[in-house]
C-alpha cells in the first residue's frame, strides 16, 4: 500500500469523494479534464489520417495555446507523424481548432501503454 497516497476528501463529512466529484467542485481539474477531453477528440479527428500501424504508436498529448503535442513510442514514429503534420494541422483546423503546430514528443523508455 502505498504510504503517500491521500484520498481527496469532503471537508464538510470528512470522507474521501469519488475523482468525479472533485472534477466537479475544482475549476482547475474541471480545466484539465476538459484539455484531456479535447485532446482525445482531436486525435480521434486524425486518426484516419494516420496509417493503422503508426497510429498504435500514438497517444494524445497536452494542448498549449495554439500547439497540440502528440506522444510517440519510437522516434519513427515520430518521423512518420513530423511528415503527416501539415496534413492533421489542416484536417484540425477544418474542424475548427485553433492549432497551428503540432509538437511531437517521444516516451523515451516507455511502452506508452
Amino acid at each position: 500500500m502505498n504510504r503517500n497516497f491521500r484520498p481527496l476528501t469532503d471537508p464538510a463529512v470528512g470522507r474521501a469523494i469519488a475523482i468525479t466529484q472533485a472534477i466537479a467542485h475544482s475549476d482547475a481539474l474541471g480545466r484539465l479534464a476538459e484539455q484531456v477531453d479535447e485532446s482525445s477528440s482531436r486525435l480521434a479527428c486524425v486518426a484516419p489520417l494516420i496509417p493503422a500501424p503508426l497510429l498504435a504508436a500514438v497517444k494524445a498529448g497536452p494542448i498549449d495555446a495554439d500547439s497540440w503535442c502528440l506522444l510517440v513510442t519510437s522516434n519513427a514514429a515520430a518521423a512518420k507523424l513530423r511528415q503527416l503534420s501539415p496534413l492533421l494541422i489542416s484536417k484540425l483546423v477544418d474542424r475548427g481548432a485553433k492549432v497551428t503546430s503540432i509538437r511531437i514528443k517521444v516516451l523515451i523508455g516507455k511502452s506508452g501503454r
